[in-house]
């Protein structure tokens, strides 16, 4: 690669495209005539006002979000939302859950403490190596919403189809899977994703939300900084904002309109996919973890015969230029994260490195 640059397959944060690296190389110093960089100006100025309108402008675009819907660009990535979503959604105090991997799982265990969260599907009986049947779920009468983490970044399991909620608001994690194909806005009430995994630097979480949903008349004791009619209310600015994350983000919507926007990006997903798990359904040595109809895109986990032999691969990709293989410290293995930064080249790249150690390895 340019710039001496190797392929980065970590889960995040992670690669950004390098066009866009280019861009902010250019102006980091001055931008754009401002005789300052976007990470010295005054997130009230006419420039930086410019910036986070055109990053809204662009991203409602490149989704198509209904007018009917707020953007907002929140500080403190997805984590702090677990606790933010059911303060903010929860009328009745009570909420449905479906945990398929390690970050639904733990959304659910932070919204317990604000009220009854019912578990009404679950796929730990088999390591979340699946997602469960969802068409006909218990969904309980009286719940203010129904959460899924859509692409589960750790486990690598993605939903085929979203859940029948019976009538009710559906949220949804989409950190991991954010802007890797087209998605229909309303079919949600809050979609919402920590942007250090397929869109930007770490630090912010991106939050859009169906306007009836911001709710006015929340107990005092929530915090003003953990309330959705807050940053509504202030264009994303109550505070100073993660200006430098929202100009990066900017600059990567940009970058997706350029290159046909996200029918594009999905194409391009699904082929750097098709690379990685046709080698591991062909591999004697190397095997993926999840069930092929529940596939990520975005997170390819995968493993060897041995914890011993995990670790010799990581280490020989390490050495060739392939960095961040190591599996997540709570399962192990190997994980591939091929988000919409990492070309064709690099899946293809890794699969002849992994093609050829399992080769000399026999």
């Amino acid at each position: 690669m340019k710039y001496d640059r190797i392929y980065n397959f970590s889960a995040g944060p992670s690669m950004l495209p390098e066009p866009v690296l280019e861009e902010i190389a250019a102006e980091v110093l001055n931008y754009r005539g401002s005789g300052m960089s976007v990470m010295e100006m005054s997130h009230r100025s006419k420039v930086f006002q410019t910036i986070i309108d055109e990053a809204e402008a662009d991203l409602r675009e490149l989704m198509g979000i209904p007018d009917n819907y707020k953007v907002l660009f929140i500080q403190g990535g997805a984590t702090l939302s677990f606790a933010m979503i059911p303060m903010n959604l929860m009328k009745n105090g009570v909420a449905d859950y479906i945990v398929t991997g390690a970050w639904s799982k733990k959304a659910y265990k932070e919204a317990k403490k604000y009220g009854k969260i019912n578990l009404v599907a679950t796929s730990e009986d088999r390591n979340y190596s699946y997602v469960p049947d969802l068409s006909d779920l218990p969904i309980s009468d009286d719940a203010d919403y129904v959460y899924i983490c859509e692409n589960e970044t750790i486990l690598g399991t993605t939903y085929r189809d979203l859940p029948n909620t019976k009538g009710k608001v559906l949220v949804s994690d989409q950190s991991s899977m954010f802007l890797s194909k087209p998605c229909n806005v309303s079919d949600y009430g809050l979609i919402y994703g920590g942007v250090q995994k397929n869109i930007g630097p770490a630090g912010m979480v991106i939050a859009i939300i169906r306007e009836d949903l911001i709710r006015t008349d929340l107990d005092d004791k929530i915090p003003t900084y953990m309330r959705y009619d807050t940053h509504a209310e202030n264009g994303s600015m109550y505070n100073t904002p993660n200006c430098w994350c929202i100009y990066v983000c900017g600059k990567v919507f940009k970058y997706l309109k350029s290159i046909g926007g996200l029918e594009a990006m999905a194409k391009r997903n699904e082929e750097k996919a098709k690379l990685m798990y046709d080698f591991l359904d062909s591999s004697k040595m190397f095997k993926g973890t999840v069930d092929k109809e529940f596939r990520s895109l975005m997170n390819i986990p995968f493993v060897t015969e041995s914890k011993e032999l995990d670790a010799e691969v990581v280490a020989a990709t390490k050495a060739a230029g392939y960095d961040n293989l190591k599996g997540h410290k709570s399962v192990g293995g190997l994980r591939a994260s091929v988000y919409n930064a990492m070309p064709k080249e690099g899946a293809q790249a890794l699969v002849e490195f992994l093609k050829k150690f399992e080769a000399e390895h026999k």
